[in-house]
């Protein structure tokens, strides 16, 4: 297994850009490198680890270059296609901003108070350092903090100088002032040399210039001039009258050079944001981004509000919207200028902003705390996790975005533990309460209390999901509840400590339940049958965490002294144990007066889980290393290290000597009030709470592994720490594993056999070689009335690999009808001979069901609604038809009574006409 995804952090510090599409967002999230696609709604993390955080951020025009600077001025050029670093070079000094230029030939950084201008990779030929330097640029009074090409430098000396990378006659540098403040940002115009000027106290400067970039006259290198002098006179041929009058020319031409006016700037506009602000005293600028193509300006703020304006019109305000009571500390602009990136340092928080909808595209927030446990839903597909803020997060595990929030609790999460169908996850809290919380309706459904104020800290549902249990860690008590009714059905008393860890059994039906407290004993009880333990087992220390197998048939417990011990949960007898005390390490904090030997000795396992065969256990506690055991061997398998980051404290087992005053002192300790280390201003810290603000002034958190837990898949496991909820994987995505592999196999050969028809040995090349889009390539182009044959002649040692991939490419693909195919007609064939070897593909299994009821759920919302509009469209219409009906027979009715008084007008005028004939009659 190896690193594959992190979840849980979105944003650290340092700066956020876009990809030059415009549908990806790359952000530093410590030390590792996040990206966001927008467009497909998922996000993966680089696989790459630094030794510090991430600050800077620089990609090549075109998009296959990153160029990323850590804190202490280490900076890595990372190949986005293979994800890997291709090149370290250290400063020593913290590098503020990195630039490509347009042409993406050179790389311009800042450090301290000059600029850096090298080649950048892969313009030039072969050489054993691809930073080649090609420029410096000095001149300011103080650190340099933005730059823009070609070559614009603010500083922190509130100037900016205009610094040409060729050199001109009429341009050589050229000094700006008008700032009272440090010039946050700087940026040069679409195709002109005009400025725009951003300064920390909410001043925005728009420069205009007296020539434009073709107005520049180059200045000719002395050394190639007189190389070029001496070509001339080693040529013996006499000049012509036509070269004669051309040298005479070039002559008067160099005569009016020197009479050549040098550029100047004028100031345009001047705009004073502080009057759009509420809190108009207070407005410090903390970030900018000018778009050079819309001219459009985003201004962000330490109150967090941002300001969009349009400098074509005169830097009227567009936008003026606050999206935390926090400082933005990073603001970026897709290409095309229609989303705003925004970035949240101490909220970890990300936002993506459509600004003519006046819509969030994404909008995702980590925890504002560490998080103190993480768990697998039952299906695998999605992670919940509880943190210190006193909210739950649910967390996709196929996009890695979290997709709902509960926040009713008002404390530290303390325990989360799915029910077994799913559709509800249990959590308890240090404010005395445990609630049901439903992920169907996403709502609080339940909340659970104890007859006096408790505070829980743990939770365990057993699996039928009828009976909540929770340890109290101020009672000492174990309060059981009915989640169907809420009421509390009983009060488990028998620790004489706080209860730190409490599970029911797995195995379906059972009641038997295990606790552990720091009274040092573990306690087996039959949560139905009695009240009082079934069994106490006396440990050797405090115990810490306590987890029963999958079968339900052991239990392991993690000690204070380091040890996990195996016991049987019907006997008692214990079945192994394991001292893990030297696996977990230690290392030296700064302000530490013991060695880190010494600091092992305190160190213990605080969270176990158990794989999903039961044949191997995972470990972690006050340390950076997560420990594999195998359970019949009682050995270390492996031990992952889960970070490298030295912005974290106690991270090595010694302190550099280099790090030391001459009075023992570590400089470590000494405070950087002005920040110029860490690019922010050291504010005083409030003393006297554990997490958070320490009473130190400059506090560094250390890494501690809070919560572990496994996959139901078996191909995966995560782990809550100080860096987030780091998951690893058996994903060979990213890895060349051939089987069986010759000289004749090759991707060409496959095609080959593609195009031959001979789709059988294609299709076992193809999974020879294990590389996936040519396995991709392979299963669409097989015919579907193809794939029984193909499949019933498929050896079995390919079976499982095809059917390990068709698992892994049904949670992405679009054709759903034909990967199904492929699984149905795979295990319909091969089912029996599968059979036997069943416990080893239960993973891909999982994974199959996992995927296809992603899909099913996909689908029937989609089906779902288009049921209700053709009812509607249906409905609509008969109503339409029965109205056409009705006009039909009231018009039938009115072309009637038209008949009958038509005849009776008739009849009326015969009779007044024999009426008129009998009267003439009468007067003849």
């Amino acid at each position: 297994m190896r690193f594959s995804n992190l979840l849980g952090t979105v944003y650290r510090h340092g700066d956020i850009i876009f990809s030059h599409d415009g549908n990806t967002v790359i952000c530093p999230v410590g030390n590792k490198i996040s990206l966001y696609d927008l467009r497909n709604n998922r996000s993966h993390t680089l696989p790459i680890e630094a030794r510090f955080n991430y600050t800077s951020l620089a990609l090549s025009p075109n998009g296959l270059i990153l160029v990323a600077a850590e804190e202490d001025g280490e900076v890595h050029i990372i190949n986005l296609n293979f994800r890997n670093v291709l090149y370290r070079k250290r400063f020593n000094q913290p590098i503020k901003s990195i630039k490509f230029s347009p042409d993406g030939k050179h790389i311009a950084l800042t450090k301290e108070n000059a600029v850096f201008v090298y080649c950048a990779p892969g313009t030039n030929k072969r050489v054993f350092d691809p930073f080649v330097m090609e420029r410096v640029f000095h001149g300011a009074y103080d650190d340099t903090t933005c730059l823009d090409w070609v070559l614009a430098i603010g500083s922190r000396d509130m100037t900016t100088r205009v610094c040409p990378f060729g050199k001109f006659k009429n341009l050589q540098e050229y000094s700006i002032g008008g700032n009272k403040d440090t010039v946050i940002a700087v940026f040069f115009e679409e195709k002109t040399l005009g400025l725009c000027t951003v300064g920390a106290d909410g001043v925005v400067t728009m420069w205009n210039c007296s020539v434009d970039p073709d107005g520049l006259i180059p200045e000719e290198d002395p050394y190639k001039a007189k190389v070029k002098e001496k070509e001339e006179e080693e040529d013996d041929v006499p000049p012509t009258q036509e070269e004669i009058e051309k040298l005479k020319m070039k002559k008067i031409k160099s005569d009016d050079s020197q009479s050549i006016e040098r550029i100047y700037y004028t100031r345009n506009i001047r705009l004073f944001l502080a009057q759009h602000l509420a809190a108009a005293q207070q407005v410090r600028v903390t970030a900018a981004q000018y778009h050079k193509s819309t001219r459009l300006l985003v201004v962000a703020f330490g109150t967090g509000d941002f300001l969009l304006m349009d400098m074509n019109d005169k830097g009227a305000l567009v936008h003026s919207l606050n999206i935390s009571k926090q400082t933005i500390t990073s603001v970026a602009m897709n290409p095309s200028g229609d989303w705003i990136a925004l970035g949240v340092s101490s909220l970890g928080q990300l936002v993506v902003w459509e600004w003519q909808s006046e819509s969030f595209i994404l909008k995702q927030q980590g925890h504002f705390n560490n998080m103190r446990v993480v768990i697998y839903s039952p299906n695998g597909e999605n992670l919940a996790t509880g943190g210190e803020d006193g909210k739950v997060k649910m967390w996709s595990t196929y996009s890695s975005f979290c997709f709902v929030t509960f926040s009713e609790h008002t404390a530290t999460i303390t325990g989360l533990t799915f029910t077994q169908s799913g559709r509800a996850i249990i959590s308890s809290s240090l404010d005395g309460t445990v609630r049901a919380f439903d992920l169907i309706r996403y709502r609080n459904f339940k909340t659970l209390t104890s007859p006096h104020p408790t505070q829980f800290s743990c939770v365990t549902v057993d699996s039928s999901g009828e009976l909540v249990a929770a340890g109290g860690q101020d009672s000492h008590d174990i309060f059981l509840w009915s989640l169907q009714t809420g009421k509390l059905l009983e009060v488990l008393s028998g620790h004489v400590g706080p209860v730190v860890s409490v599970q029911f059994s797995k195995e379906p039906g059972s009641t038997m339940m295990a606790s552990t407290g720091w009274d040092g004993t573990v306690k087996v009880w039959d949560a139905i049958a009695n009240t009082t333990a079934k069994e106490t087992i006396v440990l050797s220390s405090d115990g810490l965490c306590v987890c029963f197998r999958p079968d339900g048939k052991q239990i392991a417990v993690a000690s204070m002294d380091g040890q996990i011990t195996m016991f049987n949960p019907s006997t008692g007898q214990q079945e192994g144990n394991i001292t893990g005390r030297n696996d977990l390490g230690a290392g030296r904090a700064d302000a530490d007066k013991i060695t880190a030997k010494k600091n092992l000795e305190a160190k213990a396992f605080t969270c176990l889980c158990y794989s999903s065969d039961g044949k191997c256990i995972l470990a972690g506690g006050q340390s950076k290393n997560v420990c594999i055991y195998s359970i019949e061997d009682e050995l270390l398998i492996k031990k992952f290290e889960i970070t490298q980051n030295r912005s974290f404290d106690a991270m090595d087992e010694i302190i550099s000597r280099r790090k030391m005053a001459e009075n023992g002192i570590n400089l470590a300790l000494i405070e950087d009030r002005e920040g110029l280390g860490s690019g922010k201003g050291v504010s005083i810290k409030l003393p006297g709470t554990r997490h958070g603000d320490m009473a130190l002034r400059a506090f560094r958190p250390e890494v501690h592994i809070t919560s572990l837990t496994f996959s139901p898949t078996g191909r995966s496991w995560a782990a809550s720490s100080s860096e987030g909820l780091l998951v690893y994987s058996l994903d060979n995505d990213w890895l060349f594993d051939p089987l069986n592999l010759d000289v004749s196999n090759t991707p060409s050969a496959v095609k080959n056999k593609l195009k031959e028809k001979d789709y059988s040995t294609a299709l076992m090349m193809a999974v020879r070689l294990n590389i996936k889009l040519l396995k991709q390539e392979v299963i669409e182009t097989i015919p579907l009335n193809s794939i029984n044959l193909v499949v019933s002649s498929l050896p079995q040692i390919y079976v499982e690999r095809a059917l390990t991939y068709l698992a892994e490419a049904l949670e992405s693909t679009p054709h759903i009808g034909l990967y199904t195919k492929w699984v149905t007609s795979l295990i319909t064939q091969h089912g029996q001979t599968m059979k036997a070897r069943a416990p080893h593909i239960m993973s891909t299994l999982n994974g199959i069901q996992r995927a296809l009821s992603t899909h099913q759920t996909n689908l029937s919302k989609v089906g779902s609604h288009n049921e209700y509009m053709l009812s509607y469209l249906l409905a609509q219409a008969s109503l339409r038809k029965k109205r056409g009906h009705e006009d039909s027979q009231d018009e039938d009715e009115g072309n009637s009574k038209l008949a009958h008084m038509s005849s009776d007008a008739e009849m009326e005028g015969e009779d007044r006409l024999e009426d008129m004939f009998d009267e003439e009659e009468v007067e003849a």
